[in-house]
C-alpha cells in the first residue's frame, strides 16, 4: 500500500508525477457520474415529453438530495490520507469504514423522507398534472438506491485517501455501462417504461456500491480493521462533515440565485444560460480532478509530519490550477465555433451567449487556483474555515446578483457577478493558504 513520502532530488518532478497519476483518473472518474443522467434522459426521451418532463423534475431532486452529502467523499479523503501518511493502514481503512456507515445511515433517512413526500416534493418543483405521475413513479424507485449512491461516494473518499482514483474510475466506467444497458432493456425489452429507467439506475448504483465495498473489505482485512460499526467513529465523522455541509449549501444557494436571476431577465437569457452553465460546470470537473488530488496529496504530507513537503506541492498545484485554467479558457474561446451551434441555433440565444463565454474563459486562471486551494484546505480537514468563507461568499455574491435586472447588464453582467464569487473565493482561500494555519501534522487534525 502506499508509504508516506520519502525525499526525492526532484520533488517538483515527483508532485507532478503525484498530481497527474491522481487527477487524470479522478477526471475521467467525474465525468461518468453526470452520463448517468445524461443515458436516462435519452431513453426515457424516447418514450413522450410527459415522461421526460417527469424525469427532469424527479432527477434534479435526486441530484440535490445527493450533492447535498458530498462530504461524505471529501471528508473521509483527509482523513484517510492522514492516516495513510502516518503509516498507520489499519486505522486509515477502519477510518474509512467509519464514513460508509455514516452513509448508510443517511440513506436509510433519505429513502424515509422521500418514499411518503414524493408527491409533495415534486408538486413543489412545480411538475405539471401529465409530468407529475411520472415523476413520483422514478423519484420513489430511485430513492431505493440513495444509500447505494452514499456508500459510493464515502467507497470513493476512502480509495482517495489510499491515493488510488484508478478504481473509482473504472468503476464509474462500469456504472454507466451497465446503467445504459439496463435502461435500454428494462424500458423497452421489458416494457416497464419510465419505471424501468429508475430500476436500471438502481441497480447499477447497487452494483457500484457492491464493488467499492469488496475492494474496501479485502484492504480492511489485508490490515486487521474491523468491519463492525463503531458509534464514536460515526458521530466523528458526521461532524468532521458538517463544516463541509454548510460550503456545500452555500455553493448550491450561488447556483439556484444565479439561475432564478437568469429566469427573471427572460427566456432567451435563461437559455443561453443553461448553456453557459453546463460549459462552466464542464469545465469545473477538470478543475476539480486537481482538487481531488491536493486532498489526497496534502492529507498524506500532513498525516506524515512533513509540513515543508505540503507546502512545496500547495504551491505546485496552485501553479497547475493557474496554467490549467489558462488552457481551459482559452480551449473555450477557439472552440466556441465549433460548439455552439450544438447547443442552439436561436440567433437572439447565441447573441446573449457569446459575450458570457467570454466572461467565463476570462475567469478560468482564478477558478484554477480557486479549485486548487479548496482542495488543498480540504485536504487538510479545515473545514470550518471553508465553511466560513463559502457563507461570506454568498453573502457578497447574493446582492450583486439580485441587482443584476434592476441595474441592467443582462446575462453578461450576471456571469461577471459569478465572476465575482470567484475572486472572493480566491481571496479568502489565498489568505488562509498564506498564512499557514491550515498546516497541522499528524495522524489526526
Amino acid at each position: 500500500m502506499t508509504q508516506a513520502p520519502t525525499a526525492s532530488k526532484s520533488p517538483r518532478r515527483r508532485h507532478d508525477r503525484e498530481i497527474i497519476a491522481l487527477a487524470v483518473p479522478a477526471f475521467g472518474a467525474l465525468v461518468a457520474e453526470p452520463l448517468f443522467v445524461m443515458v436516462d434522459s435519452a431513453v426515457v426521451g424516447h418514450l413522450g415529453t410527459p415522461q421526460l418532463a417527469g424525469l427532469a423534475v424527479a432527477a434534479a431532486l435526486l441530484t440535490t438530495a445527493v450533492s447535498v452529502f458530498v462530504f461524505l467523499a471529501y471528508a473521509t479523503t483527509a482523513a484517510v490520507s492522514r492516516r495513510v501518511g502516518a503509516g498507520d493502514m489499519q486505522a486509515a481503512i477502519r477510518q474509512g469504514m467509519d464514513g460508509i456507515w455514516l452513509a448508510l445511515l443517511l440513506g436509510l433517512a433519505v429513502i424515509a423522507v422521500t418514499l411518503p413526500c414524493a408527491p409533495w416534493l415534486v408538486e413543489l418543483f412545480g411538475a405539471s398534472d401529465t409530468a407529475a405521475p411520472y415523476a413520483v413513479t422514478y423519484l420513489r424507485i430511485s430513492s431505493l438506491g440513495i444509500p447505494a449512491m452514499l456508500i459510493v461516494l464515502a467507497a470513493t473518499g476512502v480509495l482517495r485517501g489510499l491515493q488510488d482514483t484508478r478504481t473509482p474510475l473504472y468503476v464509474a466506467v462500469g456504472g454507466f455501462t451497465a446503467n445504459a444497458a439496463l435502461n435500454a432493456l428494462l424500458v423497452y425489452g421489458v416494457g416497464l417504461g419510465i419505471a424501468g429507467s429508475a430500476w436500471g439506475t438502481v441497480i447499477a448504483q447497487c452494483g457500484m456500491a457492491a464493488v467499492y465495498l469488496v475492494v474496501v473489505v479485502r484492504g480492511a482485512r489485508r490490515h486487521g480493521a474491523s468491519l463492525r460499526p463503531d458509534a464514536a467513529g460515526i458521530r466523528a465523522c458526521a461532524q468532521a462533515g458538517v463544516p463541509l455541509l454548510v460550503r456545500t449549501l452555500s455553493l448550491r444557494a450561488v447556483l439556484m440565485i444565479a439561475t432564478a436571476v437568469a429566469a427573471r431577465l427572460g427566456d432567451t437569457d435563461i437559455a443561453a444560460h443553461q448553456i453557459v452553465l453546463s460549459l462552466w460546470s464542464l469545465l469545473a470537473f477538470a478543475l476539480d480532478a486537481i482538487a481531488i488530488a491536493g486532498q489526497a496529496i496534502i492529507g498524506r504530507y500532513l498525516g506524515a509530519d512533513d509540513a515543508d513537503g505540503a507546502r512545496e506541492v500547495c504551491r505546485r498545484m496552485v501553479l497547475w490550477g493557474v496554467v490549467s485554467g489558462v488552457v481551459l479558457g482559452a480551449l473555450l474561446v477557439l472552440a466556441r465555433p465549433l460548439f455552439v451551434p450544438l447547443f442552439t441555433s436561436d440567433r437572439a440565444v447565441q447573441d446573449a451567449l457569446l459575450p458570457a463565454l467570454l466572461v467565463v474563459a476570462v475567469s478560468q486562471p482564478v477558478a484554477g487556483v480557486v479549485f486548487v486551494l479548496d482542495g488543498v484546505l480540504m485536504g487538510a480537514g479545515d473545514g470550518p474555515y471553508l465553511a466560513g468563507a463559502m457563507l461570506v461568499t454568498l453573502a457578497v455574491f447574493a446582492p450583486a446578483a439580485l441587482l443584476v435586472p434592476t441595474l441592467g447588464g443582462g446575462l453578461t453582467a450576471l456571469w461577471w457577478a459569478m465572476t465575482l464569487m470567484m475572486a472572493v473565493r480566491l481571496v479568502t482561500l489565498w489568505l488562509r493558504a498564506r498564512s499557514g494555519r491550515w498546516i497541522v501534522t499528524g495522524a489526526t487534525r
